[in-house]
């Protein structure tokens, strides 16, 4: 059994910052790439920051410079730091798992970040 369980979204001014959390279970962690996406209203689901499993980091070109993507391979979690929120990034954000090999992805439930005055 594979869970992935967001945590960490909420509300924020513009401005301001949240710390996003994807605690995973039933997984090896280390054989998997971890990545951030997001989906906002009327949008397609995009791309915000991924980590290779040999740690290699990419994000979108509109969050470089705000937010950043770790992990801690002693929980099996993964993070996003983000900071300097703006409105355009409120968005649904979902965990995604992505074993190499067999090319399938896993996903959280997702978690709102509003960004808002």
């Amino acid at each position: 059994q594979v869970q992935l369980v967001e945590s960490g979204g909420g509300w924020v001014q513009p401005g301001g910052s949240l710390r996003l959390s994807c605690a995973s279970s039933g997984m090896i962690f280390n054989i998997y790439d971890k990545a951030w996406y997001r989906q906002a209203p009327g949008k397609q689901r995009e791309l915000v920051a991924r980590i290779s499993r040999g740690g290699e980091i990419t994000y979108a070109d509109s969050v470089k410079g705000r937010f950043t993507i770790s992990r801690d391979n002693a929980k099996d979690t993964v993070y996003l730091q983000m900071n300097s929120l703006k409105p355009e990034d409120t968005a649904v954000y979902y965990c995604n798992f992505f074993r190499v090999l067999l090319r399938k992805n896993y996903w959280g439930q997702g978690t709102q970040v509003t960004v808002s005055s």
